[in-house]
């Protein structure tokens, strides 16, 4: 079953043609990856989901709905959340005050029981801070909890960001280069956490990354892009051994 379905998506941006009638759909339960070169549109595509951008023609549906009735600070609330190709952290917060933004969307509480703190807000604060601990848990963030982001290196806050965005509970989880500047350990750790998403939580995943041994190790179905349009579809080994792929990434001599 389609969890998200993309038909005939297009985008320009003056006279470049960002994503070019773009088709396809991610079903729920797998782990779906994005691939190509630089410049193929990958991120891009990641926006027009997320509402960032508006395409000039096509249908974007997720479970059923018209994501494109959406405004961008909506599409949370629909059980879509993304990390960024570039860390999007609060700096000089700590890592649990930065877990705890994710759970935003599932407050129930109005502002003047937020402001007399009352009962129910008590409730919902001790429910969002439990969520938020089993995500600190199943990433292994024990040890930086209380510590602040802007102390914190690379690779953790990778890791925080990818917490931040599962503490918001989502069906589908955007993940935006995962393994980008990540040590080959922390890749591994990487891997084994999208397996543990799928498998454990449920979540359907839709990753964009250039790490095709990280690609091949957890994705189900790999779409190649090139220009914004698709190349191929299919299983991991089916698009690294398609034609146009190799021409893509290698050039025409290599085919």
């Amino acid at each position: 079953m389609s969890l998200l379905q993309i038909k005939d998506a297009t985008l320009k941006f003056g006279g470049v043609v960002a994503v070019n009638n773009l088709s396809f759909s991610v079903n729920e339960g797998e782990v779906y990856a994005i691939v190509g070169p630089n410049g193929a549109g990958k991120s891009t595509v990641f926006n027009l989901i997320s509402r960032f951008y508006q395409p000039h023609s096509g249908s974007f549906t997720f479970d059923g709905q018209d994501l494109l009735q959406r405004k961008a600070d909506q599409v949370a609330d629909l059980g879509i959340a993304r990390t960024f190709q570039n860390i999007e952290l609060f700096d000089h917060a700590t890592v649990l005050q930065n877990l705890l933004v994710g759970r935003h969307r599932h407050r129930k509480t109005s502002l003047v029981e937020e402001l007399f703190f009352t009962a129910r807000v008590r409730r919902e604060e001790i429910a969002h801070r439990e969520a938020v601990e089993e995500v600190i848990d199943f990433l292994d963030l024990q040890p930086y909890r209380d510590k602040m982001i802007a102390g914190l290196p690379y690779g953790i806050r990778k890791v925080v960001e990818l917490g931040r965005a599962l503490a918001s509970g989502p069906r589908l989880l955007l993940l935006d280069e995962p393994a980008s500047g990540l040590s080959v350990e922390e890749t591994q750790d990487m891997r084994w956490w999208i397996d543990d998403i799928r498998k454990q939580m449920g979540i359907t995943v839709l990753m964009v990354e250039h790490d095709m041994g990280l690609v091949s190790s957890v994705c189900d179905q790999v779409l190649a892009l090139a220009d914004g349009a698709k190349l191929a579809e299919g299983t991991p080994a089916q698009v690294q051994a398609d034609p146009a792929v190799l021409e893509a990434y290698l050039g025409a001599g290599a085919v």
